[in-house]
């Protein structure tokens, strides 16, 4: 495993870190974890060298927590650093912040958490953690040893950024999502080296945009099998921010041991620096064809869940996006009208739009259902925009 600078803070952590997003579950249900899977999962990547663990309160209705704190028994948890966030959104008042950080501890089986975020915060979030005096909350945390260090995870535009980050002078790391997808983005590339030229460590979330990076798409196969160095998909958008120096640590979701193994081999042999000018120019052009082909940048994130009237928004656009990647619409109809359950598919939306202000890419998710019924559901001609 090698390791990588974390900001200010006198510690290293390992290059790639476990993200307790898509843990295995037992028949596709969010909150029904397989807990032997994960444990075995947690304990391989932790005897590799991986020390940092992402969680947070709502993953997996609210049981990722759970199956962390047990799957890091039996001497584990002194091995790791564990990061989780406070779900700001669920805060009504101040003392709800200690409430849910007594439960979080619990949870987890511990005295003390390593690395608290704030979660998700935009421009409204910001303005509540204020409004509520939250900030004084978690330097008490802070003080007394409850929580280590104090950060924030991200999803809203630039400037919001950099007044978070600036509003307050005692954050010690921030977690934003990057990949080489999001480099054609002025503001993800701009807010990356903001932060740590202030001295913050950067954690990478959705290094592979929720799984796409990882596809072994037709139209960028060619691109890839003409370098001289061969990897995979995932491991080609690893390396590229494991390169970038401002990149602390890069989180994966990972949901088999196979996945585990595969993102262990890559961070063994990651540092920066290490992609020349070729293969940077390389992972820029396949960027340009892969930003051509999925028309709803989803990322299966599942912040818009759930949906008060039972559909499943990640399921539908994620098949609805691969009839673009891979040609395939027949076989994306016939998956969309069998295995996705009537009360889920997107003919079930009714245009509430409670999922709007939740999306974290402002994905108009209920202008973009109708579009899902009626390409996959009715054999309607097929969209790639709206």
């Amino acid at each position: 495993m090698q390791y990588r600078k974390f900001g200010k803070l006198d510690w290293q952590p390992s290059a790639l870190g476990f993200g307790c997003m898509r843990l295995p579950t037992v028949n596709g249900k969010s909150g029904n974890i397989d807990q032997v899977k994960v444990t075995e999962m947690i304990c391989r990547a932790i005897e590799a060298g991986v020390n940092y663990v992402d969680t947070a309160y709502v993953y997996h209705e609210q049981k990722s927590e759970i199956a962390l704190g047990k799957a890091l028994q039996g001497g584990y948890r002194e091995r790791v650093r564990i990061a989780t966030k406070s779900p700001i959104w669920l805060l009504n008042e101040s003392a709800d912040f200690d409430r849910l950080l007594s439960e979080q501890l619990q949870r987890l089986q511990t005295e003390s958490i390593d690395f608290y975020l704030l979660h998700a915060l935009n421009r409204d979030s910001w303005t509540k953690i204020q409004r509520l005096d939250l900030l004084r909350r978690a330097e008490a945390a802070r003080a007394d040893g409850r929580i280590r260090h104090l950060g924030f995870s991200f999803h809203d535009n630039l400037e919001t950024f950099k007044q978070i980050l600036d509003g307050y002078d005692a954050w010690d790391f921030c977690q934003i999502q990057y990949n080489y997808m999001d480099a054609a983005a002025p503001d993800g590339t701009e807010g990356l080296h903001y932060a740590a030229a202030r001295g913050l460590a950067v954690v990478i979330m959705e290094p592979l945009l929720g799984g796409k990076l990882a596809l072994d798409l037709p139209a960028t196969r060619p691109l890839w099998d003409s370098a001289s160095q061969k990897r995979k998909p995932a491991d080609w958008a690893l390396q590229w921010l494991w390169n970038l120096p401002e990149v602390s640590l890069v989180l994966s979701g990972m949901s088999t041991l196979e996945q585990v193994e595969e993102n262990l081999n890559s961070a063994s042999v990651s540092g920066t620096g290490m992609l020349n000018s070729a293969e940077i120019e390389l992972v820029n052009r396949v960027r340009d064809v892969v930003k051509s082909l999925s028309p709803i940048p989803c990322t299966s994130c599942e912040y818009c869940l759930p949906c008060p009237n039972g559909v499943n928004i990640p399921r539908n656009f994620d098949v609805y996006n691969r009839v673009a990647m891979f040609d395939i619409i027949d076989d994306c109809r016939n998956e969309y009208k069998r295995f996705i359950p009537d009360g889920q598919k997107a003919a079930a939306c009714i245009q509430c739009d409670e999922c709007l202000s939740k999306c974290p890419q402002q994905i108009p998710i209920s202008t973009w259902l109708p579009v899902v019924e009626e390409v996959l559901g009715l054999n309607r001609p097929y969209l790639t925009s709206i």
